[in-house]
């Protein structure tokens, strides 16, 4: 059990650092509200257990490819710099009605959390690359079921993280005033375009340094 703790802990500890997918995830909550966040998270979620079971099947030996490097970098610059404009210029447009979440389907929230998720350079080289060490080194010592199990746990620490980010940007979309709500909207917006140059700038660094 304390080992199943213990990957519990793990899994919340990779969602929780602020990076991009966090930040859109809070974007939308704001907007939305908590049932688009909280999809939007189970959709990065299936990101995150597509790479696993990549993983699984032996595939992270492709992220040392420079030139697989460079096309995860550049798609993250291209998709985060897109997300980060739209959300700036949606951000006055936060209407809050308590009464139920409005605006876009859940479905486009899942698919923006799988696609931002999925498109996000770090995730992908950590669980090919990280994770992919970790599991070999894991599998020397433990059954499939361990195995198993030990990723189970993860993907639900990676659960309760979004539940809670969910449940955070619900309660600021209740309970802050509008001009505070936009002013978060903006910073979460422009906190996913500097992400999106950070990621550009390896690619470069990738293809000329």
């Amino acid at each position: 059990m304390t080992v199943f703790l213990t990957y519990i802990l793990l899994g919340v500890s990779l969602a929780a650092p602020v990076g991009p997918v966090n930040a859109a995830q809070l974007n939308r909550g704001i907007k939305k509200g908590f049932f688009h966040a909280w999809v939007f998270g189970i959709g990065a979620l299936s990101a995150d257990i597509l790479y696993m079971l990549l993983v699984f099947l032996g595939v992270s030996q492709l992220i040392e490819n420079s030139f697989m490097q460079v096309f995860l970098w550049l798609f993250g610059f291209f998709v985060l710099m897109y997300s980060g404009f739209e959300g700036l210029k949606g951000a006055g447009e936060i209407y809050i009605d308590n009464r139920k979440d409005a605006g876009d389907s859940l479905f486009g929230s899942f698919s923006s959390g799988f696609i931002m998720s999925i498109s996000n350079p770090l995730t992908v080289m950590f669980w090919l690359g990280i994770f992919g060490s970790v599991l070999a080194k894991t599998a020397s010592e433990s059954s499939v079921q361990d195995l198993i199990g030990y990723s189970a746990a993860i993907i639900l620490g990676i659960l309760l993280w979004d539940f809670a980010m969910a449940l955070a940007s619900s309660f600021a979309r209740r309970f802050l005033h509008s001009k505070l709500l936009i002013l978060i909207s903006i910073l979460s917006s422009v906190s996913m375009i500097g992400f999106g140059l950070y990621f550009g700038w390896h690619a470069l660094i990738v293809l000329f340094f």
